[in-house]
């Protein structure tokens, strides 16, 4: 199993910190590498909701990564997992209310098998990227302010 997880306070509420990431929507104010982005199905911000993502990928290539909402609980809990792409990681945000605002952890988790497992450190590595985009999450929430 490959792992990665990262979290930062915003200073916003958990309601407002799950509502922007409920929406994916939202996903190319706050995530690098995501060019393309469309709800394919299901109600927004709503379990089953199926969003069409393309991302870059190694060289410039697009790289399908569509994700499907698996739980949806507001203020609290966002999971997910991905559908389409080399790699389908789940991924889960939980949201915590602080006096400074929200505490958001954001981990992935992701079995490779077959080739797969050749490219885990590679795999690990993107990850560590991806959820470490939090920090940026974070930027934008607050500048909006």
């Amino acid at each position: 199993m490959v792992h990665a997880e990262h979290e930062v306070v915003v200073g916003r509420s958990a309601a407002d910190v799950y509502s922007y990431l409920a929406d994916g929507m939202n996903n190319p104010s706050w995530r690098h590498g995501v060019r393309d982005l469309v709800l394919r199905s299901g109600e927004p911000a709503a379990v089953g909701a199926v969003y069409g993502q393309t991302m870059a990928g190694p060289g410039g290539r697009a790289i399908a990564g569509d994700y499907e909402i698996t739980e949806a609980v507001p203020g609290e809990r966002l999971s997910f997992h991905v559908v389409a792409g080399p790699a389908r990681p789940t991924g889960t945000y939980t949201f915590t209310a602080e006096d400074a605002g929200t505490r958001v952890k954001f981990a992935l988790d992701v079995q490779p098998s077959g080739m797969m497992k050749l490219l885990s450190p590679a795999i690990a590595r993107t990850m560590r990227q991806e959820v470490a985009q939090l920090d940026r999450l974070k930027s934008v929430l607050e500048a909006g302010d």
